[in-house]
């Protein structure tokens, strides 16, 4: 022992969620007993999203990624028998964030909690969903409203929450670099900040209360050393801006405070296992620096490139934490980075870095500006195509990918399909029946008035926290609040990023992409057509739209006509769209789980509106067994993560036109 008292270990949580509310709990509290110290909640995209199960849109989609949480009545059952006075929570819930507090807060209160004990935190930062995630529902104006209106809410009533954690997880996993994920989650902080302070509905001298409730949530990358940096260089720079933009004197209200999930980028379907010793790795740089240390740590599952994790791959993961914290040394030392002249080094390089970043962003009239303009989507198109781009030539180099691709028989994927855990495909009738039951059951009048209510404040001027916390207790659902918000806000589709996305792979002569660029030359001349055109689709509620876009980008750069309209469309749309367009292919991506239903509708629409020509090919997070029914339904190709070749893909979606259109094979590798 080092002599001096141990540090205390930082909250350890497991992200979960699933099917139903009852489902969930029963996993909460099992995790718990295993020695979780905290809950992280994960929604479903309908409720993520703002629409009810029943939703067109929510078909496929309920109780897939997440818990659906409807009602009150769900968020009853999600927390049953969990003391929330006692519990610390996280709740990944942006859009919505602020009808998910008002649940929270009245399952709470009818516990007999007191609210200004409850803690915990919604992450609420609705500038990476335009820019990452896809979960936006309003346009940036209203969304930042809804923040402003929350944060000052809690300050008030729920003193310990944090009412926001901004969020430059997703923006790493969008393909930030290190300065880009700094600067924009500031320029975010920074744009909610003003907008508080500028809302006079908080005294000047409580303002430093906002400050200290402000919460962060970063992701890390196994390039540990550079991420340990990140972090120590993200507390620099933001005790210097509360310091100066707000005239923060206590220090401890402009203490840096973040959560953390290590990277799921760069987690690999290919010889899985190596994933374990990212995930170490990457969780080091998140702890090994006691100055820089997360305050709450949370850690995905080895399998999460293959589908769902089961409870004992989660059960892992916190055991991963569990031994850094309680079997090493680690939590007994001073900050053992302090004065080495590399690190120090390094952390100076990431502040000038940031700091010129986001002077760039303010000029540009800050965060909101710089979404509504394309600028910060366009970065990320870029960053994360030249960061593919890498990969595939071999100059960054992944274990198991890229590099050293020859393995052993792996006994943890054996049974692949069953090394993942799956959702029951009637899950979905069950809750939608019960969520026409809480209708059918509730003061259909007081509910009916909460809502008159919700749109009359959101209408004005008043705060709406108070009217949406009796919206919840009224029985109000999920959809019903989000339609009430869109009729007086609308709705918003953000910037794709794809068109002015610079091209970031070469084709000089005899490159692979020179060689597919010849392919789709050819057979454009074939079929006696200009360009050959391709539709690259996004059915259903998953925003996660890196991979469309790094598919639209190189698609573009080989020579077609790329069709790319952004997130969350019905198979309808979509089919709708290829028609119009005329296209020669269609490509659909899907990371939630609603392949199995949305796909094949696809198809199936195609077929009645007699374009059996245009061939279908899906790309996700697919299962190998539903890998091989989307092919028996007609699907000509699917890719998976393991599939990290873009140009090579590009390629097979040529082989596949050509083969739908009775074209010869093309002797061009590709």
């Amino acid at each position: 022992m080092s002599g001096r008292q141990k540090d205390r270990p930082w909250l350890m949580r497991t992200y979960a969620g699933h099917s139903t509310a009852e489902a969930s709990n029963e996993l909460y509290r099992r995790n718990l007993a295993k020695g979780q110290t905290g809950l992280s909640v994960a929604f479903d995209l309908p409720t993520q999203t703002g629409y009810d199960p029943d939703h067109i849109l929510a078909r496929g989609e309920v109780g897939r990624v997440g818990v659906p949480v409807s009602h009150l009545g769900d968020m009853r059952r999600l927390f049953q028998d969990i003391p929330l006075e006692q519990m610390n929570t996280s709740m990944t819930i942006n859009a919505t964030a602020m009808w998910l507090l008002a649940l929270y807060q009245v399952v709470a209160e009818e516990q007999g909690a007191d609210a200004t004990k409850l803690q915990g935190t919604t992450q609420n930062d609705i500038v990476k969903e335009y820019l990452s995630r896809g979960t936006h529902v309003f346009p940036p104006g209203p969304s930042l409203r809804l923040t402003t209106d929350m944060i000052t809410y809690t300050v008030n009533h729920i003193p310990k929450w944090n009412p926001i954690n901004i969020c430059s997880y997703h923006l790493q996993e969008a393909g930030a670099t290190p300065v880009q994920e700094i600067a924009y989650a500031m320029s975010t902080a920074i744009a909610v900040l003003d907008a508080v302070r500028d809302s006079g509905q908080v005294p000047e001298e409580k303002f430093g209360d906002v400050v200290a409730r402000i919460s962060f949530f970063v992701n890390a990358g196994v390039r540990f050393i550079e991420e340990m940096c990140k972090m120590r260089a993200f507390g620099r720079i933001w005790d210097q801006v509360t310091r100066e933009r707000y005239g923060i004197t206590d220090a401890k209200q402009r203490r840096f405070r973040y959560g953390v999930q290590v990277n799921s980028l760069g987690l690999t379907e290919a010889q899985p296992e190596n994933n374990v010793q990212r995930i170490v790795l990457e969780m080091l740089a998140v702890t090994l620096s006691k100055d820089a240390r997360a305050r709450a740590v949370q850690l995905p599952a080895w399998n999460e490139a293959l589908g769902l994790p089961r409870p004992w791959d989660q059960q892992w993961s916190l055991r991963i934490q569990q031994v850094l914290a309680h079997e090493s040394d680690l939590l007994e030392y001073e900050d053992i980075f302090a004065g080495s002249h590399v690190i120090e080094a390094k952390v100076d390089a990431l502040v000038t870095e940031s700091f010129a970043e986001i002077d760039r962003i303010q000029q540009m009239g800050g965060a909101m500006a710089a979404v509504e303009s394309g600028y910060l989507k366009s970065e990320l198109v870029s960053s994360h195509a030249q960061r593919r781009a890498r990969i595939e030539g071999g100059e960054e180099k992944i274990v198991g990918v890229n590099i050293y691709e020859t393995t052993e028989p792996n006994p943890l994927t054996s049974d692949l399909d069953g090394a993942i855990m799956t959702v029951d495909p009637a899950n979905e009738a069950r809750v939608v029946a019960a969520l026409h039951e809480w209708r059918d059951n509730r003061d259909e009048a007081r509910a009916s008035e909460a809502l008159a209510a919700l749109k009359k404040a959101a209408a004005g001027t008043d705060n709406m926290m108070e009217a949406t916390v009796e919206c919840a207790r009224a029985g109000v659902t999920t959809g019903e609040w989000s339609w009430a918000l869109r009729d007086v806000f609308g709705e918003f589709r953000a910037p794709t990023g794809v068109s002015s996305a610079p091209v970031a792979v070469t084709a000089e002569a005899g490159t692979p992409l020179a060689l597919v660029r010849e392919k789709v030359a050819r057979t454009a001349g074939d079929l006696g057509t200009g360009r050959l055109r391709l539709l690259v689709g996004k059915p259903g509620l998953d925003g996660h739209s890196n991979g469309a876009e790094q598919i639209a980008v190189r698609a573009r750069d080989a020579g077609f006509e790329v069709v790319y309209q952004g997130i969350r469309l019905t198979p309808e749309q979509i089919v709708s769209a290829a028609l119009a367009e005329d296209v020669h292919c269609v490509g659909l991506s899907i990371l939630s789980g609603s392949h199995a239903e949305l796909v094949p509708d696809v198809l199936n629409r195609l077929r009645e509106a007699g374009a059996n020509d245009i061939p279908v090919i899906a790309g996700g997070i697919i299962p190998p067994a539903d890998a091989t029914a989307l092919i028996e339904a007609g699907v000509a190709a699917v890719f998976t993560p393991k599939d990290f070749g873009i140009t090579e893909i590009i390629g097979r979606i040529v082989d596949e036109i050509r083969k739908a259109n009775k074209l010869d094979p093309l002797e061009v590798p590709a």
